[in-house]
């Protein structure tokens, strides 16, 4: 059956984009990089007053989800904007705190559908990292069956993206929630994170790939612009085929994943409609996730590529993009993790 997005679908997309040009991302994004998290966090507060966060976080707790079609449009534009802090983390840590329930859910989940609270985690299988731990609100970690509330971000370590500080969380902590339920509720986050990364990959490759476009068609060579040249005709005709063919596998994987949460006995935890993550549903996330992954690598090798020397300065915005698709392509399940899982699946 064809899937399209519906006229409100588009819409929302359409006002995010509007919201985010409006931003001026770039300038937030240095801000980040140098440690001011005000104007992002005054940037986050508009994007969830236009409901982002809440679609991850079910309406019992003040949200309006879990929606995966809607948060894939809305990742896709954050993606393009390159919007800085912990988005994939924080929609994900809406699905694993409402498997959990209990006063952890009730305590969290409502700031993060209203944008009061930002927060980051790590999963066991998905590296000991939390990026941007240090402007979080609340770093949750999962081990086995149990549930913690990091007591502090860590030491900051490497990250590619300066606008994307990884920071291994602090030991200890008391369990705010243990069971069986916070394994199903951890294996639904995971596939949230990486469903929503690749999202912001999409996202992040689209962008890239339209300002190479607008940029070869000013820069000359022999008189006459370089887009005319067949040999850059085919390389950016590539880079659209990649983008195009991740786009339906992740609202495919949106679909699967919007499938699970309405099917009758797929809550964990408190019952509050999150999905526990089947194996079909994780084989759409992450075929979703190398596909967009891996296309949006590309439109950043193209970019640079066509962008000449211009591309390494510091000075150009685009930069910013250049530096966020390979952290964006290996974070939440690296090519080779997610293909083993669609072979799995």
């Amino acid at each position: 059956m064809p899937f399209l997005l519906t006229d409100e679908q588009k819409q929302f997309g359409q006002s995010l984009d509007a919201l985010l040009r409006a931003a001026g991302t770039p300038a937030v994004l240095r801000a980040w990089a140098a440690g001011d998290h005000g104007p992002g966090r005054a940037l986050w507060g508009r994007l969830a007053d236009a409901g982002v966060f809440a679609l991850a976080v079910p309406e019992a707790y003040g949200g309006v989800g879990p929606l995966p079609v809607e948060a894939a449009v809305a990742c896709v534009e954050l993606g393009r904007h390159a919007v800085p802090g912990p988005v994939a983390e924080t929609l994900a840590a809406g699905v694993l705190l409402a498997g959990a329930g209990g006063p952890v859910a009730e305590e969290w989940l409502p700031g993060i559908a209203s944008g009061a609270a930002v927060v980051s985690l790590t999963l066991e299988g998905y590296g000991p990292y939390a990026p941007d731990a240090d402007a979080a609100d609340a770093v949750f970690t999962v081990t086995g069956d149990e549930l913690r509330l990091a007591p502090g971000p860590g030491e900051p370590s490497a990250s590619a993206d300066p606008a994307r500080r990884l920071f291994r969380p602090e030991p200890g902590g008391a369990p705010v929630a243990k069971g069986p339920a916070i394994r199903a509720a951890a294996r639904a986050a995971g596939d949230t994170a990486a469903f929503a990364t690749a999202a912001l990959a999409l996202g992040c490759g689209e962008e890239l790939l339209r300002a190479t476009v607008a940029y070869v068609k000013q820069r000359t060579q022999f008189g006459v612009p370089v887009g005319s040249f067949q040999a850059v005709k085919h390389r950016l005709a590539d880079t659209l085929l990649g983008l195009e063919f991740a786009r339906p596998l992740l609202y495919g994987a949106a679909v699967e994943l919007a499938s699970e949460v309405s099917r009758p006995g797929a809550g964990v935890g408190s019952g509050s409609g999150s999905a526990e993550g089947s194996p079909g549903a994780g084989a759409a996330v992450a075929a979703a996730k190398v596909a967009a992954g891996e296309a949006g690598y590309a439109a950043a090798r193209t970019a640079l590529q066509l962008h000449g020397a211009i591309g390494y300065t510091e000075e150009l915005d685009l930069a910013w993009w250049l530096r966020r698709a390979r952290p964006l392509r290996d974070a939440w399940g690296t090519p080779s993790a997610c293909r083993a899982r669609v072979l799995a699946g």
